[in-house]
């Protein structure tokens, strides 16, 4: 029997919230902070945009882009995130979900591939409500839940009809890695269950004619410097446990930023990763199998490819 978990993605649910792995409990609805840094029943976006780097089979065969919106916020705490001026520091524009919900139908009008929810698990109960309410409005985009992996199963049971394409990090296998570089000893038993339950709603990948995709999941992990064996057990995990069900994309873009440039504690990834460290890790996915993989370009590895987060099309249209 399928169990009723609606209750956990209602708005109501933030008087206690327990929506990410954290489990914090706090009230947002009376202003109080949750652990991620989100308050309130509103949302936090820093940026709405057509995103044209995200996978091929996300952003349209003619590459008009995926229609990113960026929330600020998020319930890890990674040394080396890319994005930290919202993910820690906050930076973005408070909204209210009917403004969200016209933020999706505007990325359609645009002509957005898909639309691309990227970190939004700590506002999963007011993106569900903007999301229904957009497609009774005429919103059909596929929906990409872009998250980082650290997800409750039965949150993602309780969305999983609401989203079409999951798209989680898988970021660590080791423990110890995860407390140290996110502060999250137990992602990685989290994010295998998120990735196993996100599969199970969602089945095998499927992709269109065109080349676009249109359900399924796509697995993200990106090599850190010195964590290439670490890199080669989460392959062997993913392809072991879902084979060709799932899209792998084994991202090369590490590059120092945050904590991890300038934190003695942290000097061992205070460096690019190396095209050895990399392609071994490639040709391990190759060895083993692996046939349904993107992998990307070494260039990708550069600060231009962080999104200025200025609040573009949060406000209104642009």
């Amino acid at each position: 029997m399928k169990t009723d978990n609606s209750g956990l993605i209602s708005c109501a649910a933030l008087s206690h919230c327990v929506i990410c792995p954290r489990g914090c409990g706090v009230d947002r609805l009376s202003g109080a902070a949750g652990y991620c840094g989100a308050v309130g029943d509103g949302v936090r976006v820093s940026l709405v945009s057509l995103h044209k780097w995200e996978e091929p089979c996300l952003v349209g065969a003619d590459g008009r882009g995926a229609g990113t919106v960026f929330f600020s916020h998020c319930s890890l705490r990674c040394v080396f995130c890319q994005n930290s001026v919202i993910s820690s520091g906050g930076t973005g524009i408070d909204i209210s979900v009917e403004r969200l919900a016209e933020i999706f139908l505007e990325q359609q009008a645009r002509g957005a591939a898909t639309l691309d929810l990227v970190t939004p698990t700590h506002y999963t109960p007011q993106i569900i409500t903007a999301l229904r309410e957009a497609k009774a409005r005429s919103l059909t985009l596929p929906v990409v839940w872009n998250s980082s992996g650290y997800e409750r199963a039965d949150v993602i049971r309780a969305i999983a009809d609401d989203v079409d394409i999951f798209l989680p990090d898988m970021k660590y296998i080791d423990g110890e890695s995860a407390a140290k570089y996110s502060g999250a000893a137990d992602y990685p038993s989290i994010a295998m269950n998120a990735v196993r339950e996100m599969v199970s709603a969602k089945g095998k990948a499927v992709m269109g004619a065109d080349g676009q995709m249109k359900s399924g999941v796509i697995v993200r992990h990106m090599v850190l410097p010195g964590r290439r064996r670490e890199s080669m057990r989460i392959v062997d995990w993913l392809h072991e446990e879902f084979a060709d069900d799932i899209i792998i994309s084994l991202m090369s873009q590490y590059t120092p930023m945050y904590r991890a440039k300038s934190d003695a504690r942290y000097h061992e990834i205070s460096r690019r990763l190396t095209t050895f460290e990399y392609e071994s890790v490639t040709e391990h996915a190759l060895d083993i199998g692996v046939t349904r993989c993107y992998t990307q370009e070494r260039r990708a590895a550069s600060v231009e490819y962080v999104p200025s987060f200025d609040g573009s099309g949060v406000i209104s249209a642009e």
